[in-house]
């Protein structure tokens, strides 16, 4: 019996290992993801378009890191609008700025969290 109970335990331990909890998101400890962003564009012959933009926010300070968390949804809001007002100014076949939208996403990070601090990463920039 007291096999079974050792082959058990190894079992648990290798399946639930110590420090499990402390799992690492994508893009590590300091990193917050944000949802994908659309916004609506002109294509050629008339057609509608989508620029997607995938981004998130680095914020190493443990305090602003908390504030952000909280305020996601108004810094959502604020990028929707970025994303959104800049596609509806895209011309047919035109390339979008990605210096201008991480320009213009950084500004409102700044804005709304107050303060310096928290970096916005752009991952993808696509116009389809």
């Amino acid at each position: 019996m007291e096999r079974r109970a050792l082959l058990a335990f190894i079992a648990l331990a290798v399946a639930f290992p110590a420090g499990a909890d402390e799992k690492k998101k994508a893009g590590g400890l300091t990193y917050i993801q944000i949802n994908t962003l659309t916004g609506t564009t002109n294509r050629g012959g008339g057609r509608r378009g989508v620029l997607t933009v995938e981004c998130g926010i680095d914020v190493p300070d443990d305090k602003l890191r908390d504030y952000a968390d909280k305020s996601l949804p108004r810094l959502r809001a604020a990028y929707v609008q970025v994303v959104q007002t800049y596609a509806a100014g895209l011309t047919a076949g035109a390339l979008p700025s990605v210096d201008f939208i991480g320009r213009e996403l950084q500004r409102q990070t700044d804005a709304i969290l107050g303060r310096p601090g928290a970096r916005l990463l752009l991952g993808a920039v696509l116009v389809n």
